[in-house]
C-alpha cells in the first residue's frame, strides 16, 4: 500500500485550490475540500483494514 506523504498532499490540495481559484469564493473552499479530504480518510481506512483482515 502506498502512502501518500504530507509535502505531496499538500501540493494536491494546493493544485486544487488554484484550479478553484477563479470560479469559487476563498471561504466557499471548505464545502468542496473538505469532503474530498473525508472521502480520502475514509478509503484509507478502509484500505488498511482490508489489509489486517487478509492477514488474519
Amino acid at each position: 500500500m502506498t502512502r501518500i506523504t504530507q509535502q505531496n498532499l499538500e501540493s494536491y490540495l494546493l493544485g486544487a485550490a488554484v484550479l478553484l481559484l477563479g470560479t469559487i469564493d476563498g471561504g466557499d473552499y471548505k464545502q468542496f475540500i473538505f469532503p474530498l479530504l473525508f472521502f480520502k480518510r475514509l478509503c484509507d481506512i478502509f484500505d488498511e483494514e482490508t489489509v489486517t483482515a487478509l492477514r488474519e
